[in-house]
């Protein structure tokens, strides 16, 4: 299990060309989509279990989550500020209609190593690092990039890759 960002950003670049071939492979192999998000699902317990997201934080100073009009009132609320002050002071639009992301980088309230404000976060934020959802296969193009920033997505997505992939060849 691989853990050191610095070698995951390394190996995640050395192994960009097989990266998107796997994604190819995933689309084409004769797995379903549930039967990938099955070995995807149990990857994701395996690896989180032994990886802690509250010591790395390496999503909190490398992304900017998308934030919804509920999560820019939910801040906005918490923060004492109206929506417009808060968009004015820490967001930027991400593109028509898609919603806000922060304007800086690391997150504006990553402190200390932690959530300022947990309570009031997106929930790109809560939800990341999104391999436990459904339809992995059809998200695989944003798995590939947090590969290199998430120590859970890039173990994962090894796994993955020696499971069904590997494997087989």
């Amino acid at each position: 299990m691989e853990t050191d960002l610095d070698r995951i950003k390394e190996i995640t670049e050395e192994k960009s060309v097989e990266n998107q071939e796997f994604r190819v492979f995933l689309k084409r192999c004769d797995l379903s989509s549930e039967e990938i998000d099955s070995i995807v699902h149990r990857l994701y317990d395996e690896v989180s279990e032994e990886i802690d997201c509250e010591s790395c934080r390496n999503c909190c100073r490398e992304l900017r989550p998308v934030l919804n009009a509920d999560d820019i009132e939910r801040f906005s609320t918490g923060l004492h500020l109206s929506a417009g002050e808060f968009k004015e002071r820490y967001l930027i639009e991400c593109g028509e209609g898609e919603g806000y992301i922060f304007e800086e980088r690391p997150c504006p309230f990553l402190k200390d190593d932690g959530c300022e404000y947990p309570d009031l976060r997106p929930e790109d934020c809560i939800s990341f690092p999104h391999i436990q959802k459904e339809k992995f296969v059809y998200r695989s193009m944003e798995v590939v990039k947090n590969c290199s920033v998430c120590p859970i997505v890039f173990n994962v997505y090894e796994g993955l890759k020696d499971e069904i992939w590997r494997r087989g060849r």
